[in-house]
């Protein structure tokens, strides 16, 4: 199994700076972010927390190129991304970033493992069947390959969902809620997983949750409030976690 990239924690994999975005115009102009500046290390697992309306989503998505920004830079990799077309954005989230959702965005007439694979066919990109085994074997997913997502639980799905946004080898690993949709232990499940997938993997998560104790599974917390930076965990608890916002107000 592969080992973890050695220069964990010295190179950069995702950065903002002076990320501004504002939705509506004028009196009612809301400002989800109001030039955050943040960088996330390669190699890690971070979570995005704050209380409902703080910008944790809206900077996501922003990082991901998902969302335009009004403001500010971002780069993926060392690519700015701000600046790019259409096209250039949609083949760099293709090859360079993976999407883990809340809703697991299996196609239901696929089995687990053409659902894998969907997103590298689609490229027209060959699997590299040695970090493929490597993904099932960590995610437990070998007998079910076969099974399309009707036979498999949500925490089977999102395993799934999971092997997918790795298979490409991105640069990063974007996960909005991953837990959301799933009991505790299936979520617990899927947390271990992109722990384990850092860890043994090298791969860099940056996840999206409410939950204090989906947060204490990363490396780092980076909190927000009202569209700003408003706080920084390092080796997170549920317990201050759990303090960090409620002095948000969360």
């Amino acid at each position: 199994m592969s080992a973890v990239v050695s220069d964990v924690g010295t190179r950069t994999a995702v950065e903002a700076t002076g990320l501004v975005k504002v939705y509506g115009k004028g009196d009612t102009a809301v400002h989800a972010l109001a030039g955050v500046t943040v960088a996330f290390e390669a190699g890690r697992f971070t979570a995005i927390m704050g209380p409902s309306g703080s910008g944790k989503s809206t900077l996501m998505h922003c990082l991901a190129g998902l969302d335009d920004v009004d403001g500010g830079q971002v780069r993926v990799g060392g690519t700015e991304i701000t600046g790019l077309g259409d096209k250039d954005l949609t083949k760099l989230r293709r090859d360079r970033v993976g999407f883990v959702f809340q809703s697991f965005n299996l196609l239901p007439t696929l089995t687990a493992e053409q659902n894998i694979l969907l997103g590298l066919e689609l490229a027209g990109r060959k699997p590299d069947r040695e970090w493929f085994d490597t993904i099932v074997e960590v995610l437990g997913l070998r007998d079910r390959l076969k099974h399309k997502p009707t036979e498999l639980s949500g925490g089977q799905q999102q395993r799934v969902a999971c092997a997918r946004a790795l298979v490409a080898r991105p640069d990063v690993v974007f996960a909005d809620e991953p837990t959301g949709n799933l009991d505790s232990r299936s979520g617990a499940e899927v947390l271990d997983f992109l722990r384990m997938s850092v860890r043994k993997l090298g791969q860099t998560v940056i996840m999206v949750t409410h939950d204090p104790v989906a947060a204490s599974y990363a490396d780092r917390v980076v909190l927000l409030a009202d569209g700003h930076l408003a706080g920084d965990i390092t080796a997170p608890t549920a317990d201050s976690v759990l303090a960090a916002l409620k002095n948000l107000g969360a």
